[in-house]
């Protein structure tokens, strides 16, 4: 990801902060015993917001490589493969 590029890094930091407010309430429940539907619908919402915050970084590199592959390549090590490849492993 660009690191100049504060504006997507901000909600990428928002959106994990916000995963993390979730993993916690889903902590919570388990420790107070709460009915598995609570719990599951609280790790869905956690794993949507992680998957999101994912697919969120892949895109600003791949955004990055496309308006400037070299730069990109230079500043990650990242290939289009590489970039493929990070992809895929969040699908």
């Amino acid at each position: 990801m660009n690191t100049t590029d504060t504006e997507t890094r901000t909600r990428i930091v928002n959106r994990l902060r916000r995963a993390r407010g979730q993993l916690d309430a889903v902590i919570a429940a388990v420790e107070e015993n709460r009915p598995c539907r609570d719990i599951v619908t609280q790790l869905s919402a956690v794993s949507s917001a992680l998957d999101r915050a994912g697919f969120a970084i892949v895109s600003a590199a791949m955004r990055q490589c496309i308006a400037d592959p070299d730069a990109a390549r230079d500043e990650q090590g990242l290939t289009t493969e590489e970039l493929e490849k990070l992809f895929l492993m969040l699908a």
